[in-house]
């Protein structure tokens, strides 16, 4: 199966590792498993896995519900993003070689369908508050 991307998580080391489980959730009135959101599209045989503890607290409390955006924004979004996220991933000595690991393979000319491009924008989203990183105008702004 290609991959959009191999596997978006966070260890020790960084965000973006191959993974099997995710990192535990805390909570102070128990402890749970957070669970990795899988984000498909069959037809294209493309994937997701996000492993990036927290991230599922923040699709379901925070970001906002599907059909919010259009796929439209989602994907001009997420084309903005990727290029900024790969850029920093393709020079490991200028920006943190932890958080920017793996080169997203996404192309514009592709349509993931909704899902996919709402999760992974969502992941952006998430990614620039937890890390407190900007994504968007300037490439050089932030990590």
């Amino acid at each position: 199966m290609k991959t959009l991307q191999h596997i978006i998580s966070l260890s020790i080391v960084g965000i973006m590792l191959w993974a099997c489980s995710s990192a535990p959730l805390k909570d102070a009135s128990n402890s749970q498993k957070e669970e990795p959101v899988v984000i498909a599209n069959d037809s294209l045989e493309y994937e997701i896995i996000i492993i990036d503890p927290g991230f599922t607290t923040y699709l379901n409390s925070i970001a906002k519900p599907e059909g919010f955006y259009s796929q439209q924004y989602l994907e001009n979004k997420n084309s903005l993003y990727v290029t900024t996220w790969n850029y920093r991933a393709q020079n490991p000595l200028q920006f943190n070689s932890t958080i920017y690991e793996n080169v997203i393979d996404y192309s514009p000319h592709i349509d993931y369908g909704y899902e996919v491009n709402y999760k992974l924008f969502n992941y952006f989203e998430f990614a620039q508050r937890k890390y407190r990183m900007s994504l968007g105008v300037g490439i050089n702004r932030w990590n």
